[in-house]
């Protein structure tokens, strides 16, 4: 089963061009459900049933997995079959009639714009550290990079003169992203006059924007790490994560006018039903507001 896997996730990288994260989540789910047969005593790959499938289902909703995670694992197993079956390793998939349980709705956590000021005034700019940190949130919020996007932005890919940054994407879909001017100034700031300093740290020179002080490039936990340290300085109580900050970014496009197709664009959304979540934020932060200052709600 682990040969196979290995050969699958080869497939998937130098074939499908998918990215590491996803690379990485389908080897974690596969793992798991190879642990899962060699509890049932399953060796052969032929050997694996439907009832396996559901067997497994139903252990994950006894442990407690989200119908998200849910979903992602079945993924990983449909496209996993789905290639041994091209490969003819094995004659049918057992996922033929395995539905999808459905998933939870809920909607994204976002910040108010006055939340967003304070966690990006809470960043001590007299710092090295902190400017560069501001250049970060700053670029984030006017942008909705996704923090993988972030941390893989390279320096030929800024145009600061034009107001604009590009980014590569999920699926390697390039997209355009216009800067607003304080995320500009902020990004010209920290290149001028930080990120020299840490480059010239560094063992192994890269051309990533955001280093570390050791002079590495980020990775997405110190992004993470990083940002929580100034939510709670902003004494916000709610669990922000960068991607409540993309949230956050496309809500208040919304709020203000924006068209729902230009919001997909910069997004990076194949399908604008994924957009679409947004205008229902959009809608109950209106009923809120309605409810809290109308006399008559």
């Amino acid at each position: 089963m682990i040969e196979l896997i290995d050969q699958f996730i080869r497939y998937m990288q130098i074939d499908q061009g998918r990215s590491q994260n996803t690379l990485q989540n389908y080897r974690l789910d596969l793992i798991k459900f190879s642990e899962f047969l060699e509890t049932e005593n399953v060796e052969q790959i032929n050997n694996i049933t439907q009832q396996h499938i559901q067997l497994f289902l139903a252990q994950l909703r006894e442990k407690g997995y989200a119908s998200s995670t849910t979903n992602r694992m079945l993924s990983s197993l449909r496209q996993f079959f789905n290639h041994l079956l091209r490969e003819e390793i094995i004659d049918q998939s057992p996922m033929t009639l395995i539905d999808s349980p459905k998933k939870q709705k809920h909607l994204p956590d976002t910040l108010s714009v006055e939340q967003v000021d304070a966690i990006i005034d809470a960043v001590d700019i007299n710092t090295n550290h902190g400017l560069r940190d501001r250049a970060i949130f700053e670029l984030m919020y006017a942008t909705g990079l996704r923090v993988s996007e972030l941390t893989s932005l390279k320096l030929d890919e800024l145009h600061l003169s034009l107001g604009f940054i590009q980014t590569i994407g999920k699926g390697n879909k390039e997209r355009i992203i216009p800067l607003g001017e304080e995320a500009n100034h902020w990004i010209e700031r920290y290149l001028e006059e930080v990120r020299f300093q840490f480059n010239a740290k560094s063992k192994k020179p890269t051309n990533a924007v955001f280093l570390t002080q050791r002079g590495d490039a980020f990775t997405r936990q110190g992004i993470w790490k990083n940002l929580k340290k100034y939510v709670q300085l902003a004494n916000i109580s709610t669990n922000v994560t960068p991607h409540t900050l993309r949230h956050s970014f496309a809500t208040h496009l919304l709020e203000n006018g924006a068209d729902l197709r230009m919001v997909q664009e910069l997004l990076g959304h194949s399908d604008i039903s994924t957009t679409q979540i947004y205008t229902h934020i959009s809608k109950y932060r209106l009923q809120e507001v309605y409810r809290k200052a109308h006399p008559r709600a």
